[in-house]
């Protein structure tokens, strides 16, 4: 099985030495998404609702510019600040994985890069594999 390091053209620009995602066999393993601005010009602060979407939205594109989708994910995990927001995240989550709900762990975190209230990491199918 070969490793391939892939980048979304899409997505916002990797903060750090690290791939959008790395595929092996037909599984896609996507890097820690947060609310980052799609063209480069850095982090989308503000309510918890705009920075889980952006965070989603993240995911989804680099889902799809690397040859899968958010039907395809299997399993996530999401790093919250603040555990109070759980049932908020709930809500949001659930718009995007509306149908095929991928396995989950959510945990609350110390701190995030640059102060994030969350972050989400995701292995998905590679349909074309």
């Amino acid at each position: 099985m070969e490793k391939r390091c892939l980048n979304a053209p899409g997505g916002p620009p990797a903060a750090g030495p690290y791939s959008h995602a790395v595929a092996a066999g037909n599984l896609l393993f996507v890097s820690g998404q947060v609310s980052l601005a799609q063209d480069g010009s850095g982090p989308v602060l503000g309510s918890f609702e705009i920075e889980a979407r952006q965070m989603l939205d993240n995911l989804k594109v680099i889902l799809e510019e690397c040859g899968s989708g958010m039907e395809h994910v299997i399993k996530t995990t999401v790093f919250l600040a603040d555990m109070e927001r759980f049932a908020e995240l709930n809500s949001i989550y659930s718009e995007y994985f509306n149908e095929s709900k991928p396995a989950r762990s959510c945990v609350q975190v110390a701190r995030l890069p640059l102060d994030f209230q969350c972050e989400i990491e995701a292995i998905a199918l590679l349909p074309e594999a």
